[in-house]
């Protein structure tokens, strides 16, 4: 069925110059922790910098911090900060690293190498970055007490696994074994609720894997959703105790509750336009999706959908007073949104007008 909703004027809230800032909007460059904390975590040549968001759209220009990278010449992972901001965690190809603002390693968790050629040789220099480009990520727990890390593991029953390092000394405090993974990269998300974590892993051509888990003790209890596999885990909000994934190749959207059970689902736009892998709640009753980013089946290029977040319901599409680039959006679930203006180098801060 054609969707023809009404247009949603948005309102601009300020801009920032701020270069290579895509990251923001289209990748797990954003960290969110409970209790409202908003940070960019930008990769910058050798440094992570760490930007609080609302003091840079207050005019702040200077990173709060910047941690030196333990591996510069490794681009994939993903880094985590803590909640308090000392310590930043790091997801590298054959570690995770605990590094200080100040630079020093404060602890080393090793793993097998997430290159993909098996047996390979390792020169035992830790600098060296082997062949392929998968890796594994990180996420600091929102109590800074723990780090979950998505690691590959050297074993003949099992190549992936989960660990939960204890944030002091990166002592492994338990590790799930991920028997089904061939992964090509992974992203962490915790919950509002500051027990449970999701990890979803994405294994390129051949699909999704999502699953939350919470330690109990010293194990973790994890569910899975891959019964109904394919389905990238998007975002979380208070308001709400389950979570929002999109079909991995945007065919729907879906609000489920904790167990996988769908609440909710919006099939891809009229004229079988999906939906792009980027989205999420941009506050307690409204959902954000966008399309035309990632595919160009939308001959109106790329456009930003404003959805109920209890029924996936179209509301309308927002339009915006000036082009806001050709990018997608990140809600951040406070009634406003981010976008970037990738030829003008300019991240841009929005809310419906009426917001």
């Amino acid at each position: 069925m054609s969707i023809s909703p009404p247009s949603v004027p948005a309102r601009l809230l300020g801009s920032v110059p701020l270069a290579g800032a895509m990251p923001l909007v289209d990748d797990g460059a954003f960290e969110s922790r409970a209790g409202g904390a908003r940070r960019a975590l930008l990769f910058r040549g050798a440094d992570l910098e760490v930007h609080h968001l609302d003091e840079l759209f207050a005019g702040e220009r200077a990173p709060r911090a910047v941690f030196p990278l333990p591996w510069p010449g490794w681009t994939r992972g993903r880094a985590s900060l803590s909640p308090d901001g000392s310590f930043a965690v790091f997801s590298g190809q054959r570690a995770v690293r605990a590094v200080g603002a100040d630079g020093a390693t404060l602890w080393e968790y090793r793993h097998a190498c997430w290159g993909p050629l098996l047996g390979h040789p390792h020169t035992g220099d830790e600098q060296e970055v082997c062949a392929g480009f998968e890796h594994g990520s990180c996420r600091v727990s929102d109590d800074g007490r723990f780090v979950w890390a998505h690691v590959a593991v050297a074993d003949e029953e099992y190549d992936e696994a989960w660990a939960v390092l204890d944030a002091r000394d990166g002592r492994e405090v338990a590790r799930l074994p991920l028997d089904d993974g061939a992964a090509a990269g992974s992203h962490h998300l915790s919950h509002p609720d500051g027990v449970r974590m999701g990890l979803c892993v994405g294994m390129g051509q051949d699909g999704i894997l999502l699953y939350w888990g919470r330690l109990d003790g010293g194990k973790v209890t994890a569910w899975d959703l891959n019964g109904t596999a394919d389905r990238i885990l998007l975002d979380v909000h208070p308001a709400h105790e389950g979570f929002l994934t999109v079909e991995h190749y945007g065919a729907d959207l879906r609000l489920h509750a904790l167990d996988g059970t769908a609440l909710a689902e919006r099939e891809e736009r009229g004229e079988e336009v999906p939906w792009d892998c980027a989205g999420g709640f941009v506050d307690a009753g409204t959902v954000m999706a966008c399309t035309g980013h990632e595919c160009d089946e939308d001959d109106e290029g790329v456009r930003h959908w404003l959805l109920d977040a209890r029924t996936l319901e179209v509301r309308g599409s927002v339009a915006y007073p000036s082009h806001p680039g050709e990018g997608p959006a990140r809600p951040l679930g406070d009634g406003t949104w981010l976008t970037y203006d990738e030829e003008g180098g300019a991240l841009h801060r929005w809310s419906t007008a009426e917001g």
